[in-house]
């Protein structure tokens, strides 16, 4: 596995995986996914930095630009929606509504039972993604994410 935190640029070859889905006030589940992704061949990419320079002016429309190019890159993109009692994840949905429309990406979506968004998220790709599997752990979430990198290509 090969892993590219922003705001670190990657042009390269190779499969890619994009990890969307909650980063405010919730458990960083990206540092887990990636563990469990680790003896595989893909390139992974962390929109959760370590240090986010909350005071630099332009911090925020850097990051967003970098989310926007990778997540065009990235031929997976696993979606993770974790319980958060603070936060619904509103930049998340966003992304997942614009892979879903496009369905131009593989995706690979689950939402916590906990996740106050759950049922919209469930309800919502029912439309856009029939067939489309939303998955109720993290666990089956991660299994899914091992299975499509595994076959695709």
């Amino acid at each position: 596995m090969r892993y590219v935190e922003a705001p670190e640029e990657f042009t390269g070859p190779g499969l890619c995986l994009f990890l969307a889905g909650g980063i405010s006030d919730c458990p960083d589940w990206q540092k887990t996914t990636t563990a469990a992704l680790d003896d595989l061949d893909v390139t992974v990419f962390n929109p959760r930095r370590n240090h986010f320079p909350v005071h630099a002016p332009n911090a925020e429309a850097a990051q967003v630009a970098w989310e926007y190019s990778h997540l065009r890159r990235a031929d997976l993109v696993m979606f993770w929606f974790p319980d958060s009692p603070s936060s619904h994840q509103p930049i998340a949905l966003y992304e997942l509504g614009m892979a879903a429309a496009s369905q131009a990406t593989d995706l690979i979506v689950g939402a916590d039972l906990g996740y106050v968004r759950r049922t919209n998220v469930v309800a919502q790709l029912e439309h856009a993604c029939p067939g489309l599997h939303v998955h109720a752990t993290f666990a089956d979430t991660i299994a899914s994410c091992r299975t499509a990198i595994r076959t695709a290509r």
